[in-house]
């Protein structure tokens, strides 16, 4: 257990973060799951957009790596772009 008093602060605000850093995530992973689901191309669309922004927003704040939201941007445009 931590002595300090600016450490148990630092416990309790790390586990909020992590809280918040696994909400953003696992609702990001939930979005581009719905967006491989969709079989037309005007539905998937107005979602790649929305997923964009939620992966950029993830690697802005260092919950993922840059390179990682990047590939994931790249596979989803090339696959809502062969979308028939």
């Amino acid at each position: 257990m931590a002595n300090h008093k600016s450490s148990i602060k630092r416990i309790r605000s790390n586990a909020a973060k992590r809280l918040r850093n696994r909400y953003q995530a696992k609702t990001t992973r939930n979005a581009i799951k719905r967006l491989r689901s969709t079989t037309v191309k005007t539905e998937a669309t107005p979602l790649l957009s929305k997923v964009i922004s939620m992966l950029d927003r993830l690697a802005k704040k260092n919950v993922i790596h840059k390179n990682k939201a990047s590939n994931n941007k790249s596979k989803l445009t090339k696959f809502v772009n062969s979308l028939a």
